[in-house]
């Protein structure tokens, strides 16, 4: 019998690499535990791969055309499924981000990715690499707000959203720029696509706020957490270590501002930043 052809890039990879994953597993007769098992991963993992959540990665795709028996497949194709713009620490987690019904997300200083304008983008982009080539930096650019049409969907993923203080005070590039991307997220707010808070610095010292966390939930995968720093980020399926997040954010969602005041803060400050008035 003729084994499973090669994946055509022009279509989606990795929904098709999974495909190719459970009919070869349910053909081996294991169950995604048993699998799992095999390759030192749990059985959500697998059912990740599966739904095309999580990226094949070299090493598990050749343990897995030996489990299975796949005679190269997965180690010929999980390339063409990997293929990102995004660094590699982070485009597992823009892929998933991309496919979750439900997001919840702190950040500790900036205005998250999702809900960036291109100013905003920019500014920081110029920051981080200030002798980066222009097109460099507009492709960045490019590449984050192409992320945040994924809210263009009027439903779907729900984003809950709680943005530390200090991401409306620190100005990035100008007041303009700042006003602007403030109002977008209160546009955002008012078409009812987001739900936003704000942790004040008079919270005082709540859950987590050293390092920005990222909540992700799926129809058909278990959910995953994202923990990033300065050039690096850890993408977990680990049930404790999820709701050990799970349980930091609910901390800090708890001790923010309603959405209603939130939302009245986040116009004042951009009203402010509108009319070139400072913020300490």
């Amino acid at each position: 019998m003729p084994g499973p052809k090669d994946l055509d890039p022009s279509s989606s990879p990795r929904a098709l690499l999974g495909a190719e994953l459970r009919h070869a597993r349910e053909k081996a007769g294991l169950s995604q535990e048993d699998l799992g098992a095999r390759l030192f991963v749990s059985g959500s993992f697998i059912g990740q791969l599966e739904s095309g959540t999580r990226r094949m990665q070299p090493e598990y795709a050749r343990m897995l055309d030996e489990v299975l028996g796949t005679g190269g497949f997965f180690q010929r194709n999980c390339g063409v499924s990997a293929k990102s713009s995004y660094p590699t620490h982070f485009a597992e987690a823009v892929e998933a981000e991309s496919r979750a019904t439900s997001i919840k997300q702190y950040t500790p200083v900036l205005i998250p990715g999702l809900l960036q304008t291109p100013g905003y983008a920019q500014a920081l982009f110029r920051a981080y690499e200030p002798t980066a080539p222009v097109e460099k930096i507009d492709a960045s650019v490019g590449d984050r707000i192409a992320r945040g049409r994924l809210l263009d969907d009027p439903t779907t993923p729900t984003l809950w959203a709680v943005l530390d203080e200090t991401a409306l005070r620190r100005r990035v590039g100008s007041p303009r720029v700042m006003a602007e991307a403030l109002r977008h997220v209160a546009a955002l707010v008012h078409r009812r696509r987001i739900i936003m808070q704000v942790l004040m610095f008079s919270a005082g010292e709540v859950g987590s706020l050293v390092s920005g966390i990222k909540l992700m939930y799926f129809s058909d995968a278990a959910p995953l957490a994202y923990v990033e720093g300065v050039g690096m980020g850890h993408l977990t399926d680990d049930p404790s270590t999820v709701a050990r997040h799970e349980l930091t954010f609910d901390l800090v969602r708890a001790s923010a501002l309603s959405p209603r005041e939130s939302l009245v803060l986040i116009e004042s400050v951009a009203q402010d930043y509108g009319h070139g008035e400072p913020h300490p």
